[in-house]
């Protein structure tokens, strides 16, 4: 089975028909059970269930903390069905560092799914932030959504972390659980707002999480690099095979004006010679 993990760069196919076959492959790999899920919020939103049949509570935020926006009503979120649009199309922003609290009240593995989509800004490096666990984990560093996958893009980060005696573990760190709760929060940079559109929590391993499809391949890009694979290296980089051809402009002026001045020299005394007549 196909497992997708954290900051995975996305398959892209040569054409059509192979990309294609291979999100068909991608369906059937990931149509499994799905785990538990202990948390899902529509931020900025209002509740929705989505295609798997997970509920979306209302945003626990609204009208508290930062601003709720549905902006992104206005386009078509690619990578989604379309009856999941609207968790990708609302959101919530702070001109600050904000959270949710989410309660976690057995040991074992969890995945955290945070879903994001760029709605606004139409260039990279307009909108960066971080994403920290439980006040001590950065589970995702300097996220620019466009970089990633552009405008109007479902993109989804995959967090998996250990539960065990009030203790959190995630990759190498732990930190304590306070309160039969963890917090996750969206830090504010130097580069715009944090943001989040939707968030939810599964009790289980990778595998148990309804994943995206991949991003549909990009006929422009995949033109470039066969141009480039055609383009020839450049001429410092290439071994000529066969002796040096010398160049024609070292040669010594003199030896090339040599006639020259040798025939002027002669004109000049029979010019003379005719202005006498």
């Amino acid at each position: 089975m196909t497992t997708a993990v954290k900051n995975q760069k996305p398959c892209y196919c040569s054409t059509p028909e192979l990309y294609f076959l291979s999100l068909l492959l991608f369906i059937v790999g990931e149509v499994t059970g799905i785990g538990d899920v202990i948390y899902a919020i529509n931020a900025g939103g209002e509740a929705h269930t989505d295609v798997n049949g997970i509920r979306y509570e209302r945003d626990p935020l609204l009208g508290k903390v930062g601003t709720a926006s549905d902006y992104g009503k206005q386009l078509l979120i690619s990578r989604v069905p379309q009856n999941d649009l609207i968790l990708y199309q609302t959101e919530r922003y702070h001109h600050s560092t904000f959270g949710y609290d989410i309660p976690i009240k057995e040991d074992g593995d969890y995945v955290m799914v945070l879903k994001f989509s760029e709605v606004y800004f139409n260039a990279p490096n307009m909108k960066v932030f971080d994403v920290v666990l439980n006040g001590d984990h950065t589970i995702v560093a300097e996220l620019d959504i466009y970089d990633r996958v552009g405008r109007g893009t479902a993109h989804d980060e995959y967090i998996p972390f250990h539960v065990e005696k009030g203790r959190l573990y995630y990759n190498d760190e732990e930190s304590d659980i306070r309160g039969g709760k963890i917090r996750v929060e969206f830090i504010k940079g130097y580069r715009d707002n944090p943001k989040i559109n939707a968030i939810c929590v599964f009790k289980g391993s990778l595998e148990d999480v309804p994943k995206l499809i991949p991003l549909t391949p990009d006929p422009d890009e995949d033109q470039q690099e066969e141009v480039e694979d055609k383009r020839p290296s450049s001429s410092k980089n290439r071994r000529p095979s066969g002796p040096r051809t010398p160049d024609p402009y070292s040669v010594d002026d003199s030896s090339i004006m040599l006639p020259v001045f040798v025939a002027i020299g002669s004109f000049i005394p029979l010019l003379f010679c005719l202005c006498k007549l």
